[in-house]
């Protein structure tokens, strides 16, 4: 029994060492599979990739960084930009138009509240609502400083819709500087009647005919003040409208201009007739000597300097 004994605990020795023998060996293979990998992953390295640049000389008067960036090899700062099929977005924002709009508004609130009476001499006188029409003109004549502030505002206005109005028709200012555009078209209304100015008072002078030339110049500087109050309005309408009303507006204004530039004719032939008898015919000529012809060719001088 002892020798059965011995034999049979020999027999399962033998099989326990046979059975444990492949998951030694599966074990240890798999420990070399992954000692390998892990020595492969370690000694892998990564290479940059080898471009050349070629030398280039710094240039004396730029900085050293913005030619350095030209010369980048990755990326072509030196170059213009390529947008594919993308449209470049232009700013259009008007706050400085809108500030200055209504700060005109403000000016003529503030005269309005200043001068009132002036300001109702100035609408009876207009309109012919009174027949005390001699000493109302009397009473304009005699306040040289509201006159002047008034006409200012006419100034401003009428550059200002000038300046509009070279945008509406060809598009595009001609000065980079809107507002120095504007300041031009300013400058250009005030020279005109500063020129009709002098040239009434110069023909008054010499002619002796003081009288005559003083109620003209009246005449047209009261139609300024009336035309830069209506001024206000169509500025605001078309500068912050959709198309189909700005052009409405201007259609309007148009009108409004030419109507009271031909009650300003009416006036004055009524007013010279007083003093001397003139035909319309002569009449005719003078306004297309004097009113006509300086406007178109300072219009031409314009076009012609910013083109």
């Amino acid at each position: 029994m002892k020798r059965i004994a011995g034999l049979l605990s020999f027999l399962l020795f033998i099989l326990q060492g046979l059975l444990a023998q492949p998951v030694t060996d599966s074990l240890a293979k798999r420990g070399k599979d992954s000692l390998a990998v892990n020595t492969t992953v370690d000694t892998v390295t990564v290479k940059k990739p080898l471009i050349r640049v070629a030398a280039w000389q710094t240039r004396p008067g730029i900085p050293l960084h913005v030619q350095v960036l030209e010369h980048m090899p990755f990326f072509s700062f030196g170059k213009h930009p390529l947008v594919a099929g993308g449209q470049l977005k232009k700013r259009t924002d008007k706050d400085m138009l809108f500030y200055g709009l209504i700060g005109l508004l403000l000016c003529f609130a503030v005269l309005r509240l200043l001068f009132p009476k002036y300001l109702a001499d100035l609408w009876r006188l207009f309109f012919r609502t009174t027949l005390k029409q001699r000493q109302l003109t009397e009473q304009l004549s005699q306040t040289p400083l509201p006159s002047l502030l008034f006409n200012l505002l006419f100034v401003i206005a009428g550059g200002l819709y000038a300046a509009f109005l070279f945008y509406y028709t060809e598009n595009r200012v001609p000065v980079s500087n809107f507002w120095l555009f504007v300041l031009y078209c300013c400058a250009g209304l005030a020279g005109v009647y500063l020129v009709k100015f002098v040239t009434l008072k110069a023909t008054g002078w010499i002619f002796n005919v003081r009288a005559l030339t003083d109620t003209y110049i009246f005449i047209v500087f009261i139609i300024n003040k009336v035309l830069g109050i209506f001024l206000l309005p169509v500025l605001f309408i078309v500068a912050f409208s959709p198309a189909g009303l700005a052009g409405a507006a201007w259609v309007l204004s148009w009108t409004v201009i030419g109507g009271l530039l031909l009650y300003r004719y009416i006036l004055a032939l009524s007013a010279v007739r007083t003093y001397v008898q003139v035909s319309v015919f002569h009449f005719f000529l003078y306004f297309c000597a004097f009113e006509v012809a300086p406007v178109l060719l300072l219009y031409k001088l314009v076009m012609t300097i910013f083109k």
